[in-house]
């Protein structure tokens, strides 16, 4: 704790001491690195500077609001967790950690760590950063990402906190992780702990922490349209669950085994809206990594030819200008061609 009041990154969300504001920033910062989320959570907190403020907002803006930033789920849960606080505890949140983590999109990490930097509870947290000081320091064999050694981390982590001031300390073990026990050249020599830690004394530190090694991930196929029709082009609405749950795109999917990208756009087209379209010319071609997975998408510019909409999976549509498209929340992998269009023979 005295290194981190020396050495600590001066972060937005270390200049307050309001529940709701932390919160945001511990959501936003799941899975995603502090260098992207900076610039999210003012403008987040901008247009949602309360709880209550988030409570009543459209859906539609918070996720316009979380676009690009991904993890889309985390955008819907935190909303739908706002309005529970709003009715459920009159706008403030719990500080029991039973009550909270029966908000949705709240789990022990967040629970942890919005219970002990906003009210001082003594909850150790567990990320990334934590477990990699943790096996080092302790000489932990188990893998980080095995989903059983958990409740080991949590424990050396519980164990190694102690009593005073545990947001402090939580906020000191992840910032040395992220500063000095970085997972590649980790700054030993500059370390606070080096004295006690197992692996820098037995010159193992590169070997720490362990892990599974996971399958190499999948790359698919990916078709999508751009159905023009008079000035304007169709976008439809995902379904409010599952990934990139509630956003708006082009219709389109995977190409199947042996089908050619333009005959799988006409296909997806069809089978999502009902319409028919033909395709027009070649756009891009959109590479983008997900979690468990990347995509690589050929982008086409289409024709309406005839046919109502009747939809098949997304749960809306609208045919919208292509000046009116920064309204609306598309996912990133859409945001990287929407540019491309302005210019084009679409209005």
């Amino acid at each position: 704790m005295e290194w981190y009041a020396a050495n600590h990154r001066h972060l937005p969300w270390r200049e307050t001491d309001d529940p709701y504001r932390i919160w945001v920033s511990e959501v936003m910062l799941q899975q995603t690195q502090v260098r992207t989320v900076v610039s999210y959570y003012q403008r987040f907190l901008t247009l949602f500077p309360t709880l209550e403020d988030l409570a009543r907002a459209d859906a539609g803006r918070v996720l316009k609001a979380w676009e690009g930033l991904g993890y889309y789920a985390r955008a819907r849960n935190l909303h739908k967790a706002a309005q529970i606080v709003s009715t459920a505890y009159g706008g403030r949140l719990p500080e029991d950690w039973e009550e909270m983590k029966r908000l949705p999109g709240v789990g022990d990490y967040i629970a942890s760590a919005v219970l002990s930097i906003a009210f001082g509870r003594a909850y150790a947290v567990v990320d990334g950063n934590v477990k990699r000081v943790l096996s080092r320091l302790f000489l932990i064999e188990e893998p980080v990402n095995s989903g059983g050694s958990y409740k080991i981390y949590q424990t050396a982590a519980t164990g190694f906190m102690g009593e005073a001031n545990p947001g402090v300390f939580n906020q000191a073990i992840m910032e040395l992780g992220a500063l000095i026990c970085r997972p590649s050249n980790p700054i030993c020599d500059h370390c606070c702990l080096r004295r006690y830690c197992r692996a820098y004394e037995s010159q193992v530190v590169s070997e720490y922490p362990k892990r599974i090694a996971r399958k190499p991930i999948p790359t698919y196929l990916i078709a999508a349209g751009v159905v023009q029709k008079d000035d304007k082009v169709l976008i439809t609405r995902r379904k409010p669950e599952g990934l990139l749950g509630g956003l708006w795109e082009f219709p389109g999917g995977k190409v199947k085994d042996g089908e050619d990208p333009h005959a799988a756009c006409i296909r997806e087209i069809r089978e999502e809206t009902g319409i028919v379209a033909e395709i027009d010319t070649y756009l891009t071609r959109v590479k983008h990594a997900y979690t468990h997975f990347r995509i690589e998408m050929d982008v086409f510019c289409c024709r309406y030819v005839s046919g109502r909409v009747r939809l098949n999976g997304p749960e809306a549509f609208r045919w919208i200008r292509v000046k009116e498209l920064p309204h609306y929340p598309f996912p990133k992998a859409n945001l990287k061609f929407i540019p491309l269009l302005h210019g084009r023979n679409v209005s």
